[in-house]
Formats: structure tokens, C-alpha cells, sequence
């Protein structure tokens, strides 16, 4: 088969499921799609659909997420693949599904093609997902739990300025507990991530705390080689 043949033709065996993870209001959230046709018409579903047969997976996956909710030019990380045989109805489909993390308040939703809607949920607050939508969800935080503890992931989802108190509630969002905050802080300094700056929170009612960027280098070089955060 030649590469440009059948442009628009789908893989209907092949699909692709899009995990968008957002932190804001110290919670962790999920971006949702409300079906707007077909089976499952009115729930709400991980952005996803076909793959075309002229287009690698990555790119499916990020077109079919910009299609759906207006979210484009972020960086898809594959998560893996789900084929249990009965997890679509009346035939055989196998999903591969990818993750991101994100700041929600860079995106504005733009529901379309298939989608009546797109929003963000609280993962407290998930919906009833069809297929096995939740399965993968499941996983997805699974991998997210073990991830935080093995490479910083802050930077894709704090403000560029942020405070410890807003770091420990993103961990503690991803890992579902509460931590120690003497000990969660002690551990985390010894790293020599942060980086502190001589300038503290404005606009708040409580005492301002003072702010921190993350050291890019030391970001970069302990997302490459790994760490075990032992919390």
C-alpha cells in the first residue's frame, strides 16, 4: 500500500485514548469529552477516536485531540496499549493510549468534530466512563503515582513561580495522601531542585509565602538519570 492511499480511510480495529492531566485548586484533573454521536452518545470519555491509515499513531493522537477539545501543540507521551476482547462493543478494537501533563489555564476548550462538549473533572469527580475508559484512567494514575517518585514532573503542571506549600499539594493531588511537610521539605531540598528567589506571594490573605523556580538544569538532568523520592 502506498503511503497517501485511502487518506481518510480509518484503522476501525485501531484507536487512540488521550489521558490530559491539569492541576489547579489543589486537585488533580482530568480533561473529559461528552460524546456527541454514536454509542455512547452523551457520556463523557477520554478525548480519543481512529486512526487513519496514512498517519503514525503520535500523529493520531494528537490531531484527534485537537479535533476533540481545542488542545494542540503539547508533547503526548505513549502510555500503553489496552486489547481485552471485549472492551468495545460488537467487534475487536485495541486502544493505545497517551498521557500529558498540562496547565488547564493555557488551554481554551474547543469542543468539536465528534465531541458536544469538553471539560475538565476533578479525578474526585470522574463520571461514569464508557468502555474501559476508567481502566485506563486507573492506569494512567498508577503510572503517574510511580513516575513523581522517580523524576520530577512539577514543571509541566506549577505556575513558573510557585510556593512549597503549592509543590507538596501537587504531589500530594497525584499520590492521593497527605504528606509530612518538615519531612516532604527537607527531602526535597536536599535534591537541589529548587531554587529560591527573593520574592513571596502578593494578593493573598494569609501570610505570603516565600516563592521558588525550579533549577532547569538540575530539572533536566533528574528527569534524564531518575531519582527514588522516598516520601
Amino acid at each position: 500500500m502506498k503511503k497517501n492511499s485511502f487518506p481518510e480511510t480509518i484503522i476501525d480495529a485501531l484507536s487512540i485514548d488521550c489521558l490530559i492531566f491539569g492541576f489547579k485548586k489543589n486537585e488533580l484533573d482530568i480533561l473529559l469529552v461528552q460524546h456527541g454521536e454514536g454509542i455512547s452518545k452523551g457520556k463523557w470519555a477520554l478525548p480519543g477516536g481512529w486512526i487513519r491509515y496514512n498517519e503514525s499513531t503520535d500523529d493520531a493522537a494528537g490531531r484527534l485531540l485537537s479535533d476533540l477539545t481545542g488542545v494542540s501543540n503539547i508533547y503526548l507521551e505513549q502510555l500503553r496499549s489496552f486489547g481485552t476482547v471485549d472492551r468495545y462493543p460488537d467487534k475487536r478494537v485495541i486502544t493505545i493510549a497517551y498521557y500529558a501533563l498540562v496547565k488547564p489555564e493555557n488551554y481554551t476548550l474547543l469542543p468539536g468534530f465528534t465531541a458536544a462538549d469538553a471539560q475538565w473533572f476533578k479525578i474526585s469527580e470522574v463520571p461514569e466512563l464508557p468502555y474501559d475508559h476508567r481502566t485506563i484512567l486507573d492506569a494512567g494514575l498508577s503510572y503517574l503515582k510511580h513516575k513523581v517518585r522517580h523524576e520530577p514532573i512539577g514543571f509541566n503542571l506549577l505556575p513558573k513561580k510557585f510556593t512549597l506549600l503549592q509543590l507538596q499539594e501537587l504531589y500530594e493531588a497525584i499520590l492521593d495522601q497527605k504528606l509530612d511537610k518538615p519531612n516532604f521539605r527537607r527531602k526535597l531540598m536536599k535534591m537541589n531542585l529548587l531554587e529560591p528567589l527573593k520574592e513571596k506571594q502578593t494578593a493573598v490573605s494569609h501570610r505570603a509565602a516565600g516563592l521558588y523556580r525550579f533549577d532547569k538544569k538540575i530539572y533536566d538532568k533528574l528527569t534524564e538519570k531518575g531519582f527514588t523520592f522516598e516520601l
